[in-house]
């Protein structure tokens, strides 16, 4: 009787070893895209639904001027005056490389705003899409 218990013990074990090969992946968790374009694209979204779309106050006097379709390899996005599009830009974010190495300049950057958009900007290029 002992053989044959051993037999059904060996084969449940067997059978539960190639489960959990089966289960396993050789390629490790794949993360967000690195790339320049990726990372301002995710920037982009975060800021027109965390900046503008939301109303928040600190940005309410402000647009959203994506630069995305970059040819000098740097995609970036412009925050400038509402009522005045054409003028010079209050702040510039844009990345360039993979991985991206990302830059945040302007009046802005000069401001109290600075801390957060800085940790905004941070989150989002990083895959978090949460606004605060």
């Amino acid at each position: 009787m002992r053989p044959r218990l051993f037999a059904a013990n060996a084969a449940a074990f067997a059978c539960l070893a190639a489960l959990v090969a089966a289960c396993q992946s050789s390629a490790p968790a794949k993360g967000p895209d690195r790339s320049a374009l990726s990372t301002m694209e995710r920037v982009a979204l975060g800021a027109n639904s965390c900046w503008f779309k939301s109303g928040d106050a600190a940005f309410a006097a402000y647009k959203l001027a994506p630069e995305l379709n970059s040819f000098s390899g740097r995609p970036r996005i412009l925050v400038v005056h509402k009522g005045s599009p054409e003028s010079r830009p209050l702040l510039v974010v844009q990345a360039e490389g993979n991985p991206a190495k990302m830059q945040a300049f302007g009046p802005m950057m000069s401001e109290p705003v600075s801390g957060r958009i800085a940790a905004d900007v941070t989150r989002w290029s990083g895959g978090n899409r949460a606004c605060n």
